[in-house]
């Protein structure tokens, strides 16, 4: 669709950044920003502080270019809605409080959506050194990154975790729905696509992802942050969405599909104690692993086999969580009375990085 007028200073950036307890982000990721070298653009930094206790609001007085302090805790949604409100550029960057983004990382923003007018939104990645050390933040961070790698090119999707969308389009499609929650930049980017415009995502747009994710954290975000949301997202506007991308593509279904099989193959086996069961579910595992070699043998190229080998497991939790997810998602939808009549095959994903983390 492209931008018109009436969208403010497509020259100026506002880049919102909002935060709960972010204390022990800001001070780099705020920095990151504020080391930005502005060239035929200029930009203005406004912080959504999101009823914080942690002194995180203080941390950006010296930093950012307009504090908004909300009163109580609302959702990521309505923070960034906030922000937006008073922002005075023509296209709205937003940013997470745990991204540190790159030196260009703005520039590049400015630079492609000034080239591409037919373009109304842009996203791009975690870059591959994230912050945290451990096997889990790792390979959580590495596999977001080699997802959007992936992917790279036109989406009918959208990433508030470093995305920047032409205040018009935003306007027009109606911000960011604060009933939504935690997918809120998906639900958001549905709708942009299905009102014909244009997303893309770039991934050589950059930031490095700060926050420390442990089993526990990575479980809770594949299954209640972003799985069963997003499942029932799919529910919802599955008439409406285009194509399938990122982590509902067909081949993220099929694994997902094997996973489900050997979830079943082995609750089975334990219910009977039959020992051809076991074996079939180990097969149904191995088909998972085997499917997924090219993210194997990236990690192996990016971290050395060892850490590729150790992240198998981390791997076939992640296509056993989308089973989960599917599940609770399909009961949800049950128990609100939406079970749609034919169950869409991109049901039985999800997004596992978009995390905002």
């Amino acid at each position: 669709m492209g931008t018109d007028t009436g969208g403010g200073d497509s020259r100026v950036l506002s880049v919102i950044v909002p935060v709960r307890n972010g204390a022990q982000f800001l001070p780099r990721s705020l920095a990151a920003l504020r080391a930005s070298t502005p060239g035929s653009w200029t930009w203005e930094l406004i912080l959504v502080d999101d009823g914080s206790t942690d002194g995180s609001a203080e941390i950006a007085e010296g930093l950012a270019d307009r504090v908004i302090r909300l009163p109580s805790a609302v959702r990521p949604a309505a923070a960034r809605n906030a922000g937006a409100a008073v922002a005075r550029g023509g296209i709205l960057v937003f940013v997470d409080a745990d991204v540190s983004v790159h030196a260009d990382t703005l520039g590049r923003i400015h630079e492609f959506l000034a080239g591409h007018p037919e373009v109304d939104a842009v996203f791009g990645a975690y870059d591959a050194s994230p912050a945290a050390p451990g096997l889990v933040s790792q390979y959580r961070n590495l596999l977001h990154h080699y997802v959007h790698q992936r992917e790279a090119g036109e989406t009918v999707t959208f990433w508030a975790g470093l995305g920047a969308i032409r205040r018009a389009a935003f306007e027009r499609a109606g911000r960011f729905d604060d009933r939504q929650y935690l997918v809120e930049d998906i639900e958001l980017g549905y709708r942009l696509s299905g009102q014909g415009h244009r997303i893309v995502l770039r991934p050589e747009i950059q930031g490095t992802h700060l926050k420390r994710w442990t089993l526990r954290s990575m479980v809770l975000a594949d299954v209640w942050h972003r799985g069963v949301p997003w499942v029932r997202l799919l529910l919802e506007r599955r008439h409406s969405i285009k194509r399938a991308t990122l982590n509902i593509r067909l081949g993220e279904q099929i694994l997902t599909g094997l996973a489900a099989t050997a979830v079943a193959l082995a609750i089975a086996a334990l219910a009977s104690g039959e020992a051809s069961l076991i074996v079939a579910a180990a097969m149904a595992a191995g088909l998972t692993v085997a499917g997924d070699w090219r993210f194997t043998r990236w990690l192996a190229r990016s971290r050395g086999w060892w850490f590729a080998v150790r992240a198998i497991p981390l791997r076939l939790m992640y296509y056993a969580l989308n089973v989960i997810s599917a599940g609770l998602g399909l009961l949800q939808a049950c128990a609100d009375r939406r079970l749609p009549a034919a169950l869409p095959a991109a049901s039985a994903v999800r997004q596992a990085d978009k995390t905002p983390a």
